[in-house]
Protein backbone atom coordinates (compact mmCIF):
# COMPACT_ATOMS: atom_id res chain seq x y z
CA UNK A 1 0.00 0.00 0.00
CA UNK A 2 1.27 3.49 -0.89
CA UNK A 3 1.35 5.76 1.66
CA UNK A 4 0.03 9.27 1.65
CA UNK A 5 2.22 12.28 2.31
CA UNK A 6 0.12 15.12 4.34
CA UNK A 7 1.26 18.77 1.93
CA UNK A 8 1.58 21.48 4.98
CA UNK A 9 -1.26 23.70 4.53
CA UNK A 10 -0.26 27.13 2.99
CA UNK A 11 0.16 29.93 4.80
CA UNK A 12 -2.58 32.26 5.08
CA UNK A 13 -1.68 35.18 2.81
CA UNK A 14 -3.64 38.62 1.80
CA UNK A 15 -3.74 40.09 -1.05
CA UNK A 16 -4.07 44.21 -1.79
CA UNK A 17 -7.43 44.99 -3.46
CA UNK A 18 -5.31 46.06 -6.46
CA UNK A 19 -3.77 42.71 -7.23
CA UNK A 20 -7.26 41.24 -7.16
CA UNK A 21 -8.80 43.41 -9.59
CA UNK A 22 -5.11 43.18 -11.70
CA UNK A 23 -6.02 38.97 -11.47
CA UNK A 24 -9.55 39.12 -12.21
CA UNK A 25 -9.17 41.36 -15.31
CA UNK A 26 -6.85 38.73 -16.90
CA UNK A 27 -9.22 36.37 -16.32
CA UNK A 28 -11.66 38.52 -17.92
CA UNK A 29 -9.92 38.78 -20.80
CA UNK A 30 -10.09 35.47 -21.72
CA UNK A 31 -6.86 34.80 -22.67
CA UNK A 32 -6.41 32.18 -20.18
CA UNK A 33 -8.59 30.21 -17.95
CA UNK A 34 -9.35 31.04 -13.85
CA UNK A 35 -7.07 27.78 -13.36
CA UNK A 36 -4.22 28.68 -15.59
CA UNK A 37 -3.90 32.06 -13.98
CA UNK A 38 -4.34 30.79 -10.22
CA UNK A 39 -0.70 28.29 -11.49
CA UNK A 40 0.74 31.23 -13.17
CA UNK A 41 0.82 33.48 -9.98
CA UNK A 42 0.51 30.74 -7.37
CA UNK A 43 -2.43 31.48 -6.24
CA UNK A 44 -5.62 28.81 -5.24
CA UNK A 45 -8.04 28.39 -7.74
CA UNK A 46 -10.73 28.46 -5.35
CA UNK A 47 -9.67 32.03 -4.17
CA UNK A 48 -9.44 33.28 -7.88
CA UNK A 49 -12.56 32.07 -8.62
CA UNK A 50 -14.34 33.71 -5.51
CA UNK A 51 -12.46 37.03 -6.06
CA UNK A 52 -14.33 37.09 -10.17
CA UNK A 53 -17.40 36.10 -8.82
CA UNK A 54 -17.51 38.87 -6.50
CA UNK A 55 -16.63 41.38 -8.67
CA UNK A 56 -19.17 39.82 -11.17
CA UNK A 57 -21.48 40.76 -8.00
CA UNK A 58 -20.08 44.45 -7.76
CA UNK A 59 -21.35 44.55 -11.04
CA UNK A 60 -24.73 43.37 -10.68
CA UNK A 61 -24.14 40.41 -12.98
CA UNK A 62 -24.63 38.15 -10.84
CA UNK A 63 -27.29 38.08 -7.51
CA UNK A 64 -25.76 38.25 -3.96
CA UNK A 65 -24.10 40.31 -1.87
CA UNK A 66 -21.66 43.54 -2.76
CA UNK A 67 -18.48 44.11 -1.18
CA UNK A 68 -20.09 47.32 0.41
CA UNK A 69 -23.53 45.67 1.77
CA UNK A 70 -21.16 42.54 3.21
CA UNK A 71 -19.02 45.00 4.98
CA UNK A 72 -21.95 46.49 6.07
CA UNK A 73 -23.94 43.55 7.45
CA UNK A 74 -20.22 42.88 8.62
CA UNK A 75 -20.33 45.69 11.23
CA UNK A 76 -23.95 45.57 11.93
CA UNK A 77 -23.78 42.43 13.41
CA UNK A 78 -20.89 43.35 15.69
CA UNK A 79 -22.52 45.96 16.58
CA UNK A 80 -25.92 43.73 17.43
CA UNK A 81 -23.18 41.20 19.42
CA UNK A 82 -22.03 44.24 21.31
CA UNK A 83 -25.43 45.78 21.77
CA UNK A 84 -26.57 42.06 23.40
CA UNK A 85 -23.95 42.00 25.58
CA UNK A 86 -24.56 45.67 27.17
CA UNK A 87 -28.04 44.15 27.59
CA UNK A 88 -27.46 41.15 29.04
CA UNK A 89 -25.46 43.34 31.56
CA UNK A 90 -28.03 45.57 32.85
CA UNK A 91 -30.08 42.37 32.89
CA UNK A 92 -27.68 40.95 35.38
CA UNK A 93 -27.05 44.38 36.98
CA UNK A 94 -31.18 44.67 37.33
CA UNK A 95 -31.45 41.52 38.81
CA UNK A 96 -28.90 42.36 41.52
CA UNK A 97 -29.84 45.65 42.46
CA UNK A 98 -33.41 44.66 43.14
CA UNK A 99 -32.50 41.75 45.32
CA UNK A 100 -30.24 44.01 47.45
CA UNK A 101 -33.28 46.58 47.81
CA UNK A 102 -35.11 43.89 49.34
Amino acid sequence: METMERRKPRPRRSFTPEFKAEIVELCRQGDRSIGQVAKDFDLSETAVRAWVHQEETDAGERPGLTTEERAELIRLRRENRRLQMDVDLLKRATAFFAKETR
